[in-house]
């Protein structure tokens, strides 16, 4: 099993996602140049489950993603800017020390069999997603086409796919991001997707009713 640098987020990135980061602390800016070093620069990243990073103490999740550096401008002293973009979900097998930096021995993780996927399902996903923004945009008496927000998440054709970039375009809370993450497989992220909308809605209605 690989051991990889990790980087812990206070966001549960998604593969699909871009990443841009700005690097100014010695020890992330000594992740970068191991990476940079590699012959696939990429490293681990996972959601904080509580607590903050900067300075320890934080609890990290075991389900993340690699983040594959795509561009990095060196702006000397050891800051770095880069551009990432999120590929293969990972699951962390054991955290290392963190010497210089976090790391972590991991395995990639990809969907595992299950039930089929029911395209209708998602369907009515995307469906009941551009109901609650065009909700949203006539209490705010604003003008938009709700059906651009989610136009393109299902170019790939792979409903994982489609899934994490349906999930993308919510706007719902970390926990929720995690929980589409984390599902096993991709009928199980139809259900923790469809349950984030159910979430997400329930909020806007409830403050729009106040």
């Amino acid at each position: 099993m690989p051991t990889v640098p990790m980087f812990p987020l206070e966001v549960a990135m998604l593969p699909g996602e871009e990443l841009p980061l700005r690097i100014f602390e010695p020890r992330y800016s000594a992740l970068v140049q191991a990476c940079l070093a590699a012959e696939d620069p990429a490293f681990g990243v996972v959601l904080i489950a509580a607590g903050r990073e900067v300075g320890g103490g934080d609890t990290r999740s075991d389900i993340g993603a690699l983040a594959h550096i795509a561009e990095c401008v060196d702006m000397g002293s050891g800051r770095y800017r880069l551009k990432c973009v999120i590929g293969e979900r990972i699951r962390v097998l054991e955290w290392l020390p963190d010497d210089p930096y976090p790391r972590a021995v991991v395995e990639l993780w990809p969907d595992e069999p299950g039930q089929a996927v029911d395209v209708e399902a998602i369907q009515d996903i995307e469906d009941r997603m551009v109901a609650l923004f065009e909700r949203i945009a006539a209490a705010r008496g604003a003008q938009v086409n709700a059906r651009d927000i989610v136009a393109g998440a299902d170019e790939s054709g792979e409903a994982a796919k489609w899934l994490y970039a349906l999930t993308a375009r919510l706007p719902m809370g970390q926990a929720d991001r995690y929980s589409v993450l984390a599902a096993p497989s991709a009928a199980e992220r139809v259900t923790a997707l469809s349950e984030a909308v159910d979430t997400v809605t329930a909020m806007v209605e409830f403050q729009l009713s106040e």
